[in-house]
């Protein structure tokens, strides 16, 4: 339920709740029906006073008094709020959505999340954690609102759509992540965006169906994975060795605390550029492991010798804890 909607009932509370006062009220002190009852007090808080009933008890008058006082000053205080309430989340919503339109038009080199399902939401939430730039497009109503104040940028619309995609920065973006709910929808999506920006890198969500994996490839996806076929390995994993899932979990936290993998890219300037592994000090200075170096576009380099030399743009695929791979980009990156 939004803040608007919020006040709007609250404040409408107050007025029905007025409204049973006044009825148990004239009820009580003047012994007629609820439907008379109910009339009088319609008519006392809205000020018409037709003069076809009214009180005959002493009681019944003071009564009739303390209603017009209060009846009437809250009527007016309630068409004020809700007004004001209205205008106000119009004007909220008016000003959230040119402030997003520009942060959109700002983002360069991010990711365009395509579906905040459970998986999309699981993305946003790790992008968000990692400080990576992205949009998420979403064409649910209901989840508009829960994107939006979960401070993540959003356009709402078909994610298979031209427009739709320009307006999250399609040209501009660095990847695209095709998670809504059905293979046809993710290979739309994949078709268009791979039409609007043919360098741009596309995961897409499979359902693991037969043959989807290849349409989806088909359609222009650099890497397609399907959710069902993941966590059925990592379940039968769990039975065949799960001290290892255990470690992979734990390097895979975010949590500072924790081990975590993580990826360090080297430039042509950066200082371990032309130096070995052993003389590079990383494992010294930063208590960090290499496990793997990425060279080009295929060749992975597993467990290095320590006389292996680093080269300008490989990838360093590194073991440690959160805050010392953020020193030692610090270091490389300046």
């Amino acid at each position: 339920m939004s803040e608007t909607s919020y006040k709007i009932i609250k404040i409408l509370s107050g007025f029905f709740g007025l409204l049973l006062t006044g009825t148990v009220g004239f009820m009580y002190l003047e012994n007629i029906s609820f439907i008379d009852a109910f009339y009088m007090t319609i008519i006392t808080v809205s000020t018409v006073g037709y003069g076809d009933m009214v009180p005959v008890h002493t009681s019944g008058k003071i009564f009739t008094i303390a209603m017009v006082l209060s009846g009437v000053g809250y009527v007016m205080y309630m068409f004020t709020k809700i007004v004001e309430t209205v205008v106000e989340g119009g004007l909220r919503e008016l000003m959230g959505k040119r402030h997003m339109a520009k942060e959109l038009a700002r983002l360069n080199d991010h990711y365009i999340v395509c579906g905040y399902g459970r998986i999309g939401k699981v993305i946003c939430a790790t992008l968000d954690e990692n400080d990576v730039k992205f949009a998420v497009i979403e064409s649910e109503p209901g989840e508009y609102q829960d994107i939006a104040e979960a401070g993540y940028n959003v356009i709402k619309g078909d994610a298979s759509e031209d427009e739709v995609l320009k307006k999250g920065g399609i040209g501009q973006a660095k990847g695209l992540i095709a998670v809504v709910s059905t293979d046809a929808d993710n290979v739309f999506i994949t078709l268009t965006a791979r039409g609007l920006n043919p360098d741009i890198n596309i995961m897409a969500r499979s359902s693991g169906a037969v043959g989807s994996k290849r349409k989806l490839q088909r359609a222009g996806a650099d890497c397609v994975i399907s959710p069902y076929t993941i966590g059925g390995m990592r379940m039968a994993h769990s039975v065949i060795r799960p001290n290892v899932i255990d470690f992979l979990e734990a390097s895979m936290a975010v949590d500072e605390y924790n081990l975590q993998i993580d990826e360090v890219p080297v430039s042509k300037t950066a200082d371990l550029q032309g130096k070995t592994l052993m003389k590079s000090n990383i494992r010294k200075n930063f208590d960090i492991i290499v496990v793997g170096i990425k060279r080009g576009d295929d060749n992975m380099l597993f467990n290095p010798k320590p006389d292996t030399v680093i080269l300008g743009n490989d990838i360093l695929i590194v073991l440690g804890k959160k805050n010392q791979i953020a020193d030692l980009k610090t270091s490389i990156c300046g």
